[in-house]
């Protein structure tokens, strides 16, 4: 595998950064997962933009154009030997003295790491309550952060099973997201998803639908849910970056014995739009 570390194509063995940067000593780091399909990375200006957001949030100075994205990602690809593929595009404070700084980091490390898309992806999942609660944002709101200690504790509680996803509460016991997905469920004819508000990651497969469901008129509602409303739903689906949009067929022993009409027409949708949206604007 080659990735991209500041400017430079390197080989993993010879990647390396500071152990005085800050997104190691402190966690101040941000990443962003996208697909490549057939060299379009889908909905980039989405990413970048939560990216450039977040990072002004942590004080971390750090901006590329479009066409500088490209080239790095055109690169890696080449180098790879790859034409679609799994983007992780990582941007973390950088190097500094030992201690908390409360100025702007202007020398920010950067590393994108690139591997093949998932080969099969999975036709449903079973959805499985967690008992690791959905701890609340450092910050105002949650970011797509190098702070991930609440999702590794909830990934070993499920193990390693690519069929289940668990699915954390609050403290207040409202449904939030998936350990690395964001959570929808559809009951006559109304698409429902939690609020941001529950601390749940904004993720931008997220915003992309709801955008689409404003868009063509299609009711739908966030706000604060049990897990029993869930329960009651026609049909379900989470959805991230790389994996999209991906049917549940069970939550919490619940099985969903509908036809799955509205999952079906989303995926139809991100194949149709995966290899030629920049934005959700587009839409």
């Amino acid at each position: 595998m080659f990735i991209y570390v500041n400017g430079q194509i390197v080989s993993r063995e010879q990647a390396t950064i500071s152990a005085f940067d800050h997104g190691y000593m402190y966690g101040l780091g941000l990443f962003e997962t996208f697909r490549v399909d057939d060299g379009h990375p889908f909905l980039l200006d989405d990413h970048f933009q939560r990216l450039q957001d977040g990072l002004q949030t942590l004080g971390i100075s750090w901006k590329m154009e479009r066409a500088e994205i490209l080239e790095v990602i055109n690169q890696l690809l080449e180098a790879n030997h790859l034409t679609s593929a799994y983007v992780r595009w990582n941007v973390s404070a950088g190097p500094h003295d030992l201690g908390l700084y409360t100025g702007e980091y202007i020398d920010p490390t950067i590393i994108v790491y690139i591997k093949p898309l998932p080969s099969v992806l999975a036709n449903a999942k079973q959805a499985k309550l967690l008992t690791t609660k959905r701890n609340t944002p450092e910050g105002k709101s949650r970011l797509k952060s190098h702070h991930y200690l609440n999702n590794v504790l909830a990934k070993r509680e499920i193990g390693d099973d690519s069929k289940v996803e668990g699915i954390f509460l609050t403290e207040d016991g409202f449904v939030a997201e998936g350990v690395v997905s964001n959570l929808f469920w559809v009951k006559d004819g109304v698409v429902y998803t939690p609020s941001i508000e529950t601390g749940i990651l904004n993720g931008i497969t997220r915003q992309f639908i709801l955008r689409f469901l404003k868009e063509k008129n299609i009711p739908f509602e966030i706000g604060f849910y049990r897990s029993i409303d869930v329960k009651h739903a026609d049909e379900a689906f989470i959805t991230n970056s790389i994996q999209e949009v991906v049917p549940l067929h069970s939550f919490d022993g619940f099985e969903y014995t509908k036809e799955r009409v509205f999952t079906k027409e989303l995926q139809k949708l991100f194949h149709r739009y995966r290899k030629q949206l920049w934005s959700r604007a587009e839409l």
